[in-house]
């Protein structure tokens, strides 16, 4: 996290990505990188994560065996990736057969080792097209039909690589279009970042009921752009929020909503003055929907949490604030053993339900998350 200079997207992934995940073949790092990751986002408040894990099967499925035994919900991603033109030789699969083979196997040891995805879920990763095959694209396909599994991949991040799409798949009529004719694209996958989508792109994956992972801290990170929010929710699709660390810097959703936020009055800073104009700006209220209900939708779990309603499993939150005496001091909340400072967030007693809320989304950090539970089970507690 944080590391990635000035680089964009393609030159990021070459210099940083790659060899960091190839290192991950060593089950004694990936167990240190994993736990860590595992520990540190349930400490911010993260319930749920959509992982891309590395190509290699045996730590996939050691990142799939710490979720469980760490209580977070995971849908674990081994990565695909076999295209000679765009993956070192050192870190890519031999053959497409082998990209759907390998896939197989995390998906039969997540299975054994959760049979009802109570907790952990298998889910099919092309890392993006140009990584990918066609014949490893049309395997994967076949695979998810198969198994109905749901798919995750990236769409529309940067303009060189939707150049790149363009020159390695040439009889598709879009970026979109290259998942769809692949059997990629239904109501069950997730495209992270859709940036520089057409009006085209945009029908189809709304007519598809695919969703969209909007990951504004990596985008203005490694300068890919700016993601149209309320265009694609007008267009009927479904939205959540993604960290994607480590082109993002912060293993905090909430992190990830003060920044869509910002990254939204980017947008409007684009259009002329007018209604449009403001309706472009994302509320707090509508961040904290892309935080909870909008994230359960888009990984499928938006019947079983991201509310306070009858019949959900308890994932939540407690959030502290620091209160401020007569002079001037920060007294924390009142614990069993006194009160104790919790962050950054100061409220003075004058502040509405709301403010209190706006204060906490623009200032929170993980000082503020007391506890987390997932299926009503405490996973976290900052002592």
């Amino acid at each position: 996290m944080g590391i990635f200079g000035k680089t964009t997207l393609l030159s990021w992934l070459n210099t940083y990505t790659f060899p960091m995940e190839a290192r991950l073949k060593d089950s004694t790092v990936a167990r240190r990188v994993y736990t860590a990751c595992i520990r540190k986002m349930l400490a911010h408040g993260t319930t749920a994560a959509a992982y891309y894990a590395t190509r290699f099967v045996k730590s996939t499925n050691l990142l799939a065996d710490l979720c469980l035994e760490m209580g977070q919900r995971g849908l674990i991603g081994r990565v695909c990736m076999d295209e000679a033109r765009m993956c070192p030789e050192y870190y890519r699969d031999e053959t497409p057969e082998e990209s759907v083979a390998l896939t197989r196997d995390v998906i039969e040891y997540v299975k054994k080792r959760d049979p009802t995805y109570d907790l952990i879920r298998p889910i099919i990763t092309p890392r993006f097209a140009p990584a990918c095959s066609s014949a490893a694209l049309r395997g994967l396909g076949d695979l998810q039909k198969e198994t109905g599994l749901p798919v995750q991949t990236h769409i529309s991040e940067n303009e060189g690589e939707i150049r790149l799409v363009g020159e390695l798949f040439p009889d598709a009529p879009h970026y979109t279009g290259v998942y769809d004719m692949h059997g990629l694209l239904t109501d069950k996958t997730i495209l992270a970042h859709a940036i520089h989508l057409s009006e085209a792109e945009a029908e189809m994956i709304s007519d598809r009921g695919a969703k969209i992972s909007h990951c504004p801290c990596s985008n203005s990170s490694i300068t890919s752009g700016t993601a149209r929010v309320r265009w694609l929710w007008e267009k009927g699709i479904d939205i959540g929020l993604g960290t994607d660390m480590a082109g993002g810097y912060s293993p905090s959703v909430l992190e990830a909503a003060r920044q869509a936020s910002l990254v939204s009055r980017h947008v409007a800073m684009r259009i002329p003055p007018g209604d449009e104009k403001e309706r472009t700006k994302l509320t707090v209220e509508e961040v904290l929907f892309l935080a909870t209900r909008g994230g359960a939708k888009v990984v499928g779990l938006e019947e079983r949490v991201g509310a306070f309603t009858v019949g959900r499993e308890f994932d939540a939150l407690l959030i502290g604030l620091n209160e401020v005496d007569g002079d001037g001091f920060e007294v924390g909340m009142k614990g069993a053993g006194g009160w104790e400072e919790v962050g950054n967030v100061d409220v003075f007693g004058w502040e509405t339900w709301e403010e209190k809320v706006a204060k906490w989304v623009f200032g929170g950090d993980d000082r503020c998350v007391r506890s987390v539970w997932i299926q009503g089970v405490m996973v976290h507690e900052r002592r």
